[in-house]
């Protein structure tokens, strides 16, 4: 009879040489993405400016992100969370003041602090997403997505609110609070006041911070 080798699977090899060296250019493709489509728009910019931006070729990108609106969501997605782990945002250190604080004045103190980080990062972010809105369903799914984020960050800081014992203004109606919180955490007032005004972030996280205890507490 003959001899059967035993069949053995195939070695996978990783080396954190090239995979720190993947990571690299995924990084660089976001930082030039994210200039391109800040300083020309999203329609104005294409993979091969991207390309040429990060010093990568262009099917390193298609590769890497899939389309456009791909990299785009990348973009917003690091802006939003300040890096490239797949940490929620609960769980970050720089949320954990707001589900920390002890009292509910100091919640919305946090909260404004975070908004503040937030628009920093993401204002424009948030404005090229918004003017790119109605140029696919891809595009518009992103900015709905968007939308109901900003949503959910605000009904997770009224709960805790509630579970703090606020005196709210709107009283049991908290959807009511949950609006208005959702109105407040809109990057484009960080873009409107520190980008355009010229307002420093410190003085925008105070009056934000003061619009949202006036708005949403009774004392």
């Amino acid at each position: 009879m003959d001899e059967v080798e035993d069949a053995k699977p195939a070695r996978q090899y990783h080396s954190p040489v090239r995979q720190e060296n993947a990571r690299r250019t995924r990084q660089a493709v976001v930082r030039a993405a994210s200039h391109l489509f800040v300083a020309n728009g999203y329609g104005r910019t294409s993979l091969a400016q991207v390309a040429v931006e990060a010093g990568v070729a262009r099917p390193t990108v298609f590769a890497v992100f899939g389309s456009k609106a791909a990299l785009l969501r990348q973009v917003l997605d690091e802006a939003l969370a300040g890096d490239d782990e797949p940490v929620p945002v609960a769980q970050r250190p720089w949320f954990r003041p707001v589900l920390e604080a002890p009292a509910p004045a100091g919640v919305l103190d946090a909260y404004a602090g975070v908004c503040t980080l937030i628009g920093g990062r993401a204002a424009q972010v948030f404005e090229v997403v918004r003017r790119a809105a109605d140029e696919s369903p891809e595009l518009t799914e992103i900015w709905e997505t968007l939308l109901r984020n900003r949503r959910l960050g605000a009904r997770m800081v009224v709960e805790r609110l509630a579970a703090l014992g606020a005196t709210l203004r709107q009283g049991p109606d908290l959807e009511r609070t949950v609006d208005e919180l959702w109105f407040y955490n809109d990057p484009a007032h960080y873009g409107t006041l520190v980008l355009h005004c010229g307002w420093t972030k410190g003085s925008f996280q105070a009056w934000l911070a003061g619009r949202m205890r006036d708005g949403l507490l009774t004392n």
